[in-house]
């Protein structure tokens, strides 16, 4: 038998054996209709688990969704949501709507360091266009395995066209809001500044953060439409000049410091404040050496014998004192070791206006010593020169004196030793010696005489007033504030020269002079105070005086600005007399 013969006697063998085993052929085409229904009932078993597969899927899905729809978001780099990077502030303006602090639309330079491919590259171009560009500290955050790093904040819009005309992959910008101060460093430490992030940190500008803003930039309910403007009680063109006149003083006299305010007497609001060295508000880190204190209301001072004029009017609101009374200043008063004596003493009895004019320590140590240790303390506690000073600038300091009054400090302090006050907050009490005996809490915002009414608090007897008043006038025709008369105005005031402490001892080579004017002083309408901080003179040395020193700038700020307060000016002995041109 061959092969193939083989082959299909077997394959015989094996169909008559499939359809074999006792088996009939009904039998068998059930077997195949069982098989049909197990594989169908498979298919619909394998379809309802790929359904419910993907229904759980999708599940898993929308439940993640509402899981971070209702999480808190996480800071995970230092970019903020756009709309607080866009936040306006409000524009801060002059009491006649010149504008002194505004925003301006700007674009920081970030980068995305996953996405950096050569940071050499990048270090190599950006610095074509930003030279100063510190590339150690870009370099580690090009390197970073953060997916966000700022670059350059605020650039300029030529310095965005020039990085955009690279082409480098990874960077890019975010637009942003810069702060812009018009007037640069003029009204500095009262506008103040904000920092990078367009934050308060000094000034008005803090100020207005305090009063809800930053609360609001907190939590992103700020957005980029503009705000209501902030309107100030300064006066811009008040400002420049006392600005100008500080800075000049300060070359003049080759002093450390200096400064001024004007302040309406009856309102309180501070219609120009400057103090020297300043700094640029457009530039706030330039000046952070010296230009950043606030030395008007953020720095103490002994104030020297402006200090007399409280001393005084102390004593006349006791009714121990009249202006009648004389007091024994021929001779020396030593007590504890120290001797008290009046720098240019004239060796008799004087009266109370004589010792106004001729600054007698002597007379104004008898006067406290009428009054007594508690009595003097709890004066000038009233009139607000030993307590903080209460207004929206956030910059005062706490004045110091003596924890345990003695009757050597009472001597002392009632012509302007052993306590340290602001220039700002002298300038405040002496528009209550002045304006009727009401001290009026200062304001850098537009107050009304009605609102200014309603917060004053009469501290002395109007009676008092009128004699200090008096007694400034005075002292402005005879005495040490000559230097500070405006011809037509009026000015009355008070000079002090105070020896300033070093190395815990009085020396007599650097002073810390100011003086205290109001005007026009028959109907007193602004006080001036002004300062300078160890001036000196043509030979080079300390000996300078008030007199010589911040009287005349005094003088300057009143003859220029006095106008432009509204202060219509007088001449003759009824003020009846015309200014003829000639």
């Amino acid at each position: 038998m061959s092969f193939l013969s083989r082959i299909m006697v077997l394959k015989s063998r094996a169909h008559f054996s499939a359809g074999g085993r006792g088996r009939r052929p009904a039998e068998t085409g059930s077997s195949f209709e069982g098989t049909r229904k197990r594989k169908a009932a498979q298919a619909k078993n394998r379809v309802g688990l790929m359904i419910l597969g993907f229904a759980a899927f999708y599940c898993i899905i929308g439940g993640r969704l509402v899981q971070y729809g209702l999480t808190e978001p996480e800071t995970t780099s230092s970019i903020l949501p756009a709309d607080r990077l866009m936040a306006s502030r409000p524009d801060l303006l002059d009491r006649n709507g010149e504008v002194l602090a505004t925003d301006i639309r700007t674009v920081s330079l970030f980068a995305e360091p996953h996405k950096i491919v050569d940071a050499d590259e990048v270090i190599e171009k950006l610095s074509t266009v930003l030279p100063d560009l510190d590339a150690k500290s870009i370099y580690s955050k090009l390197r970073s395995n953060s997916r966000f790093q700022w670059l350059r904040r605020q650039l300029t819009p030529k310095q965005q066209s020039q990085i955009l005309a690279l082409g480098i992959p990874g960077i890019g910008f975010r637009p942003e809001k810069r702060r812009f101060y018009p007037g640069g460093a003029t009204a500095a430490h009262v506008v103040g500044h904000v920092n990078i992030d367009n934050r308060g940190v000094a000034g008005m500008e803090r100020y207005v953060d305090s009063q809800g803003l930053a609360d609001l930039a907190a939590v992103g309910m700020t957005s980029d439409q503009p705000l209501e403007p902030v309107k100030l009680s300064i006066d811009l063109r008040v400002q420049a000049i006392v600005r100008e006149v500080i800075m000049s003083s300060i070359d003049k006299f080759k002093a450390i410091g200096a400064g001024a305010v004007v302040l309406d007497v009856h309102t309180g609001e501070v219609l120009a404040m400057a103090s020297a060295p300043d700094y640029d508000p457009n530039n706030p880190a330039a000046g952070a050496e010296e230009g950043w204190l606030n030395r008007m209301s953020n720095g103490t001072f002994e104030m020297g014998s402006t200090f007399k004029a409280f001393t005084i009017a102390m004593a006349l609101d006791s009714g121990k004192v009249n202006m009648n009374d004389s007091f024994d200043a021929r001779y020396p008063i030593r007590i504890g070791g120290f001797t008290i004596k009046d720098f240019h003493g004239k060796g008799r009895f004087l009266t109370v206006p004589e010792v106004f004019q001729y600054s007698s320590n002597i007379g104004t140590a008898k006067m406290a010593d009428v009054v007594g240790i508690e009595g003097h303390k709890e004066f000038l506690t009233k009139i607000g020169l030993l307590s903080k000073m209460q207004t929206e600038l956030p910059e005062v300091a706490q004045p110091s004196q003596p924890r345990t009054w003695k009757k050597i400090n009472s001597i002392t302090i009632s012509f302007g030793h052993g306590v340290s006050t602001t220039p700002l907050q002298t300038a405040v009490a002496g528009a209550a010696l002045v304006n009727g005996g009401k001290l009026v809490e200062p304001t850098f915002l537009p107050r009304t005489r009605e609102q200014a009414d309603l917060v004053a608090t009469q501290v002395l007897k109007p009676s008092t007033s009128d004699g200090m008043r008096y007694l400034f006038h005075w002292n402005g025709i005879k005495g040490s504030g000559r230097n500070a008369r405006v011809e037509g105005f009026n000015v009355g005031g008070k000079t002090g020269t105070a020896d300033k402490v070093v190395n815990g001892r009085y020396v007599h080579d650097k002073n810390f002079n100011a003086f205290l004017a109001a005007f026009p002083i028959d109907n007193p309408q602004y006080v001036v105070l002004t300062f300078i901080d160890e001036p000196k003179t043509d030979k080079g040395n300390g000996a300078a005086l008030a007199g010589t020193s911040a009287a005349p700038m005094a003088h300057d700020i009143i003859s220029r600005s006095g106008a432009i307060l509204g202060v219509k000016p007088k001449f003759g002995d009824d003020g009846s007399a015309l200014l003829v041109s000639y």
